[in-house]
C-alpha cells in the first residue's frame, strides 16, 4: 500500500538551538530568534537595478561600510562592497529572492536565499554589550557602534555578524539590544558560551 504524504505534512523544520532556553536576569536577556528570513544581496549600488530593489525592500542599500538600515518589512546589512544581507520574517525568502532576481534579469548580480545557514542570537539589557566584550576583540561602545551598526567578525573563536538594530525589530526600552548572526553548526557553541560569560548575571543558573 501505497501512502502519499503532503509537503507540509513532511517538513519540520529544527532551529540550529531547539532546546536552549536562552536565559534572563535584570540587566541581560538571552534568546534566540529563529527562522528569519536572509538573503544574500550583490549587486552593483551603482548600477540601474539598485534603484528597484530600494523601491522594492523600501529602504535605500547602505552604501556607508558596516551600518544597516530598516523598513518595517526588511532590514538591509552591509557585509562588503556590492554586497549585504536581507533579513525579514519568517518565510518571507523564497518570493523575496523571485522579485530580487527578476529585478536582476540580465544585470550583474545575485540574490541567494540562506535562511537556513544561519540562526539568531539575541542579547537585550544593559549588560549585553559587557557580556559580548569577554570575547569580542572590537570595540563595541555606542560611541563607534551604536544602533544602525553591524560587522562581520570573531566571537568566542566563532565568525558571524553583530549587529546593532535600529527602530525596528528592537526592544527600545531594555537598554542595548545586540543580535548575532551565526551559523548553524557554531550556534550551540555559542550559546553555551554565551550562557557561561553571563553566568555573574544569573541568579539562577538557566537550564
Amino acid at each position: 500500500m501505497t501512502v502519499e504524504t503532503s509537503a507540509a505534512q513532511t517538513e519540520v523544520r529544527h532551529s540550529p538551538l531547539e532546546g536552549w532556553r536562552g536565559g534572563r536576569a535584570d540587566r541581560l536577556r538571552l534568546a534566540e530568534v529563529p527562522y528569519l528570513a536572509m538573503v544574500n544581496l550583490r549587486v552593483d549600488p551603482a548600477g540601474p537595478v539598485a534603484g528597484r530593489i530600494a523601491a522594492l525592500l523600501g529602504v535605500e542599500l547602505p552604501t556607508e561600510p558596516n551600518t544597516a538600515v530598516s523598513s518595517p518589512a526588511w532590514s538591509v546589512l552591509w557585509l562588503g562592497p556590492g554586497e549585504w544581507l536581507v533579513l525579514g520574517p519568517d518565510g518571507a525568502a523564497p518570493d523575496l529572492v523571485e522579485l530580487l532576481r527578476g529585478l536582476l534579469a540580465g544585470q550583474r548580480g545575485s540574490a541567494v536565499d540562506l535562511s537556513a545557514n544561519r540562526t539568531t542570537i539575541e542579547l537585550t539589557g544593559p549588560s549585553a554589550r559587557e557580556v559580548l566584550e569577554q570575547g569580542c576583540p572590537l570595540d563595541l561602545h555606542p560611541r563607534v557602534f551604536g544602533p544602525g551598526r553591524c560587522v562581520q567578525t570573531m566571537l568566542a573563536r566563532a565568525q558571524g555578524v553583530i549587529w546593532r538594530p535600529s527602530e525596528y525589530g528592537a526592544d527600545r526600552g531594555t537598554g542595548e539590544v545586540f543580535r548575532l548572526l551565526v551559523r548553524g553548526s557554531f550556534a550551540g557553541y555559542l550559546a553555551a558560551w554565551l550562557t557561561d560569560a553571563a553566568g555573574e548575571y544569573w541568579a539562577v543558573a538557566p537550564q
